[in-house]
C-alpha cells in the first residue's frame, strides 16, 4: 500500500481524503485565502486545488467569500464543521506521523525532513521553466 492510500484511509474516518486535510489546515493556519494562495501553500494545480474546495463545499465544509478588494476573487474559509472535522482528523494525523517518526531516528528524522523540503522549491522552479519555455 503506497503513503498516499494509507493517509487516505486514516482520514476516511473522519470522512474526507488526505489531499482535502492538507487544504483544511492551510485554512486552519491562514483563514481567507484565495485559491491561487492555497495553489502555492499546498504545492499544487489550480485544477487539483479547484476540485478538492468544490468537493469541500459541497459537504459544507468551506465557504467562498468574495475579497473585500477585488471582486474577481474569491477567500476561502472553513465553516464550523471545517474546523471539527480538521481537528478530528489532526488526531489522525498525530498517529500517522508517530507512525513514521518510530521508522527513523532524531537524526535521520532531521536528515529527511530537509531533504525532503528541497522537493517542493525544485518542483515550482521547474514548473516555471516549463510555462516559460512554452510561452
Amino acid at each position: 500500500m503506497t503513503f498516499h492510500r494509507f493517509a487516505n484511509a486514516q482520514f476516511e474516518l473522519s470522512g474526507i481524503t488526505a489531499d482535502q486535510f492538507v487544504v483544511m489546515t492551510i485554512l486552519v493556519e491562514e483563514p481567507g485565502l484565495s485559491q491561487r494562495e492555497i495553489v502555492d501553500r499546498a504545492h499544487s494545480d489550480a485544477n487539483t486545488i479547484g476540485a478538492i474546495l468544490r468537493r469541500l463545499e459541497g459537504k459544507r465544509i468551506i465557504t467562498r467569500e468574495s475579497h473585500p478588494r477585488d471582486g474577481r476573487v474569491w477567500c476561502v474559509f472553513l465553516t464550523d464543521l471545517g474546523i471539527a472535522q480538521q481537528r478530528q482528523a489532526s488526531e489522525g494525523a498525530r498517529d500517522l506521523h508517530g507512525r513514521l517518526d518510530r521508522l527513523f531516528s532524531a537524526r535521520e528524522q532531521a536528515l529527511l525532513g530537509k531533504l525532503l523540503s528541497r522537493i517542493p522549491p525544485a518542483m515550482s522552479a521547474s514548473r516555471m521553466a516549463t510555462l516559460e519555455e512554452a510561452s
